[in-house]
This record gives structure tokens, sequence and C-alpha cells, in this order.
């Protein structure tokens, strides 16, 4: 990440209540940076039409399901569509996310049995980012 910069960062890190179970994962180091006016707060699932609070979500054979098992693939579509369009209207070309996360993970992200497993792969956000040359951290990378 470049100084001067525009970041994007997830809403919940920069303490927005926007998590699936209405919290945040507030983290001080974001929450100075979207206060500076450095970077751009964004919530996916929020962005696609789920509210808030939601059940949780995670990624199962390529499809993004509730723990009721409803597919909500659409609107994490949606939503990582509409991060991208913000990135693009803000210039950014860099964005810091929530780990693990369905639409925000970056290597590593649940596995859609709702016990903590990890498996490869990325969010639908961080995915759709990455393919479009921006650069994505999760706060533990950053």
């Amino acid at each position: 990440m470049k100084d001067g910069q525009m970041l994007l960062v997830s809403a919940c890190l920069a303490g927005f209540p926007c998590r699936y179970d209405g919290g945040t994962n507030f983290d001080a180091r974001i929450a100075e940076l979207v206060h500076s006016g450095k970077a751009i707060p964004v919530c996916p699932e929020q962005l696609g039409g789920l509210p808030t609070p939601r059940s949780p979500a995670e990624k199962r054979d390529g499809l993004i399901v509730n723990r009721e098992g409803r597919d909500v693939s659409a609107a994490f579509q949606k939503g990582a569509a509409a991060v991208l369009q913000i990135a693009r209207i803000y210039g950014c070309t860099a964005a810091i996310l929530k780990s693990r996360s369905p639409s925000c993970g970056k290597g590593r992200i649940y596995d859609g049995s709702f016990t903590g497993t990890l498996i490869d792969g990325s969010g639908t956000a961080a995915a759709l980012l990455l393919a479009n040359g921006i650069e994505v951290q999760t706060e533990e990378e950053y």
C-alpha cells in the first residue's frame, strides 16, 4: 500500500455494525484510515442487499450458502460488483478486507460447514477486486 493512495476497507473493521450478527470487527488502525480520509468503508454483503443482522454464510461447492442452506450467491456477487464500482469511482488500487469472510477473505475462507474449518480460496468481493488488479490484504496482513 502506498502513501497517499485511497484505500477500500471492510466497514466492519472500521467499527460499522455490519457483521452478520450486527456486530463489528473493530480495528483501531483501520478506523483511523477512514477517520483521516484515507479509506472508504464498504460492506459487500449490505451492498448486495442483505440485511443486518443476517444468517451467517460460507462458501460451499462454489456457492455462498447461509446456515439454513439458502443460496445467497447472487447477493454476494451484486455486492462484490458494487465494491468494484466504488473502487473505480474513487481510484482505489488497494483494499484491506476482513480475513476469512465469504465476501472479503483472501487466501483462506470458511468451508461451508459452519464449524470454523478453513479452505483455500478468497471471498467473492476479494476475488473480484484481485481479478481487476486491485491489491488486497487482510487486516492480519496489514
